[in-house]
């Protein structure tokens, strides 16, 4: 079977907002230029939501919540199966704008439209996922059950990494739940949001579920504040995600705030030498390092460390960087470039501050794409913990290589890292394995699998600074994040009998 040739991205409209199941540009809007990476052109503009347009959309919302709340699950789901052959229909065009406005090579992105999906999938089990408990008799004449109810307007602010994935992490779940949603994606990559609000209008999703509002800071600002809004999912940055917890707690929000990751991989001597490799020049470069699950450290235990550097770095050095859209490349561009000089910035540092650069990929240009955001992968060996490219989260193509003599020092120096999303360990060895996994300190981990991202029903989260809030993303915990448990206890007492005050604590007879 051929591969699917990927289309350019060629819209140049403006990419306005989504409320009340129209497409709004209103006039004399801020607006920002969404840049093509891969040529460093300005492709489009995107309309930048003021506070009145927030408040449209979260008025839109709450005008749809109560009879999309009382629609029964089965009908939700129903809609969602709809979105979901949508989906399945489209996704190579979903993936052709993201490669176009974030600049991933396009099977990466047709991977992230397909993690996506899963994630429709699971929320079509809506009927499902929310029974609950009941208990007969727990008294005599006494029931109880639990019901989980939505908790009405909810919104997520996504980051520009995975335009598609992260607002699945959150849309169809929250749907399916009874909730009406508001989405604030990235004014990076906009334009595959209201791609995706047209396929739930064409799936049936009644007007005013699903909201789409473009902007930058003062649109979250007003989500935060909002008093309409009863709870609000992140992911980004720590600093902003544990701004957003404390200012959205402040004022009465469930939020659920995923942060940054400084994801180490564990390389054991007795690992075998070419998955190790394989795992850390695709897990380290792939999507340019902008992800939150990539590896940015390795951590070679004992006399294994010299051959991985050595054989890391020609792969680095021999990566195939261009237009993502183009066959055969392996890395695309930057974001942006205010991006990419910040990540050329961190190797300038980490030369300041003593590490041995093995590879510069700094000052890149591609043939025929000059005036795109492009660098190359840089390595970095002898990291310290004390240096600020250990430290902190520099979400490019650039991995630093940190040299340990024994599994309680690789443990040791994970343990001891602010950031705790993901971690891998390449081992051989069953002891070994089961030790790191069970004692570790981080959220999600991977034994010889280098990004360890659950599956839709297991559910996505870190700890430490990696998380701000009790609930990870997606599977049984998004649903739990996304309702709120109610108890009923019933009796009917019969006719005949007498009925009296008691005074005392209810107990079981």
């Amino acid at each position: 079977m051929s591969q699917p040739q990927p289309q350019p991205y060629t819209d140049t409209q403006a990419v306005g907002h989504h409320i009340a199941g129209r497409i709004q540009r209103p006039d004399g809007s801020r607006r920002q230029t969404v840049w093509n990476p891969a040529t460093g052109a300005a492709a489009r503009e995107v309309l930048l939501a003021d506070a009145a347009t927030v408040d449209a959309a979260v008025a839109a919302a709450q005008a749809a919540f109560p009879a999309w709340s009382q629609t029964p699950p089965l009908r939700r789901a129903r809609i969602l199966n709809a979105f979901l052959g949508l989906l399945n229909q489209h996704r190579d065009t979903l993936a052709a704008m993201i490669t176009a406005e974030h600049g991933k090579v396009f099977n990466d992105a047709q991977g992230e439209v397909t993690r996506g999906i899963e994630i429709v999938e699971f929320a079509c089990a809506a009927p499902q996922l929310l029974k609950t408990d009941f208990s007969d008799q727990v008294g005599t004449g006494i029931d109880n059950w639990l019901l989980r109810q939505p908790l009405g307007v909810v919104a997520g602010i996504t980051p520009f990494n995975f335009p598609v994935m992260v607002p699945m992490w959150m849309v169809p779940v929250a749907l399916a739940c009874g909730n009406c949603f508001v989405l604030k994606p990235s004014e990076r990559d906009p334009s595959p949001s209201l791609f995706m609000a047209e396929l739930l209008k064409q799936a049936g999703l009644p007007d005013g579920v699903f909201n789409v509002v473009q902007g930058d800071k003062g649109a979250v600002d007003r989500l935060l504040v909002h008093p309409d809004v009863a709870a609000l999912s992140f992911v980004g940055s720590s600093a902003i995600a544990r701004h957003i917890y404390e200012t959205g707690a402040r004022h009465g929000k469930r939020v659920q705030a995923l942060g940054g990751a400084k994801n180490h991989l564990v390389v054991m001597p007795d690992a075998d030498l070419d998955p190790v490799v394989n795992a850390l020049v695709g897990a380290a470069y792939g999507s340019a390092g902008e992800r939150c699950m990539a590896i940015s450290v390795a951590v070679l235990v004992g006399d294994i460390a010299d051959a991985v550097v050595e054989r890391v770095a020609a792969r680095a050095r021999a990566l195939k960087i261009g237009d993502g859209l183009q066959d055969g490349v392996e890395m695309g561009p930057i974001v942006t470039a205010e991006a990419r000089a910040r990540i050329e910035g961190y190797v300038g540092l980490g030369v300041e501050e003593g590490a041995q650069l093995v590879v510069d990929g700094r000052g890149l240009r591609v043939p025929g794409r000059e005036g795109g955001f492009f660098t190359g992968g840089s390595l970095f060996d002898h990291v310290t913990p004390a240096m600020r490219i250990y430290r902190e989260e520099i979400f490019g193509p650039v991995l630093a290589c940190v040299r340990v003599p024994d599994f309680e020092a690789a443990l040791a120096l994970v343990n001891g890292h602010a950031y705790a999303n993901g971690v891998a360990c390449f081992t051989r060895d069953g002891g070994t394995a089961r030790a790191f996994s069970r004692r570790v300190e981080v959220g999600m981990v991977g034994i010889n699998v280098p990004i360890p991202v659950p599956m839709a029903w297991q559910g996505f989260g870190g700890w430490k600074q990696s998380l701000y809030g009790d609930h990870h993303a997606y599977g049984e915990e998004g649903l739990r994040f996304y309702t709120r448990q109610k108890s009923v206890m019933q009796r009917w007492p019969e006719a005949r009998a007498a009925s009296a005050a008691e005074f005392t604590m209810p107990t079981a007879r």
